[in-house]
């Protein structure tokens, strides 16, 4: 009965070691794509453990359970993993992680939700601040412009997703600037950062001791912003993006000495004026099947007594 054991130490290695070695590393700048894609392999790591240990806990605890995920082993895998001789602790270890399973449905459930009820309220305010004309239906992508003092640019995502400009943006932004915010909130929605700031800010809102969740959640709201600025600054150039974003944040204190909410844009304005140089196309693939391979070890840690029984 060692395998739930030694998976339940694999997710804690995981999730306090990998935050630290990814926040040392000086890469995640420079290839924000490749870093969101290594933060949702390493939670994913952490998550498989945790089901993983419970599957087999439970098998230990319960002959039924047992009787389910093992029906299709001979008799010689099933004595492998030597489930009998945990099953004092056994039930507590599957049934605590079942409720942690539980509880993060539940966060997921509710930002969900929560998020759901901010779109309704918000599509009902743009409804009644521009109404739809006789005739016209609220087509997806449907550009709306409202009229407002202050410049902003946003992406309502849902089953109709809106893109939302004031009056003040359009007369701050002319041309290219322009076209290069649309195309920043436009990068949100094709690659669609709102589940991961859902799942994240769900996980981190469940288990806010658990460091690899805190840093999933910061780091999600950071880097989903870098990525839409590189997908903006590849159609429109990096000058041209770095502008657009000065002139939106301008009037809203971010680049002055007191923090501000916004205070990550004069950092990702110094990115785009001074660019760093990308990884080399084989590094990024080397990172990216490395960081694969996170969620895949626990699967073969598990499978390894079945293996060498049969083996």
């Amino acid at each position: 009965m060692m395998v739930p054991a030694v998976l339940l130490l694999l997710a804690a290695l995981t999730a306090v070691a990998a935050p630290r070695l990814l926040a040392r590393a000086d890469w995640p700048d420079r290839e924000p794509v490749v870093a969101l894609w290594v933060w949702q392999c390493v939670v994913a790591g952490v998550l498989v453990c945790c089901a993983l240990s419970m599957t087999l806990s439970a098998a230990a605890a319960w002959q039924a359970v047992r009787g389910h995920v093992f029906a299709p082993a001979p008799a010689a895998v099933v004595e492998a993993y030597a489930l009998s001789s945990g099953a004092s602790w056994a039930a507590v270890t599957a049934v605590a992680l079942a409720g942690g399973g539980l509880w993060s449905g539940a966060m997921l459930v509710r930002e969900i939700a929560g998020a759901r009820s901010r779109r309704r309220r918000r599509r009902a305010e743009l409804l009644l601040r521009a109404p739809l004309l006789p005739g016209e239906e609220a087509a997806p992508g449907r550009l709306v412009v409202l009229e407002g003092e202050r410049p902003e640019a946003s992406w309502l995502a849902g089953g109709t997703p809106r893109l939302v400009v004031t009056t003040s943006a359009l007369r701050r932004l002319k041309g290219r600037r322009l076209d290069a915010v649309l195309a920043h909130e436009q990068g949100h929605a094709q690659a669609r950062h709102d589940w991961l700031l859902h799942c994240s800010a769900a996980l981190a809102a469940g288990f806010p001791q658990v460091p690899v969740f805190a840093g999933f959640r910061d780091e999600m709201h950071r880097l989903v912003e870098l990525a839409a600025d590189d997908m903006a600054s590849r159609r429109f150039g990096r000058l041209t993006t770095a502008l657009a974003l000065v002139e939106l944040n301008e009037d809203r204190g971010v680049f002055g000495p007191s923090p501000t909410p916004h205070a990550h844009v004069p950092q990702r304005v110094h990115r785009l004026l001074t660019p760093p140089d990308r990884l080399t196309a084989a590094r990024r693939l080397r990172l990216t099947a490395a960081a694969s391979l996170v969620p895949v070890i626990p699967v073969l840690v598990t499978l390894v007594p079945g293996l060498r029984a049969l083996g």
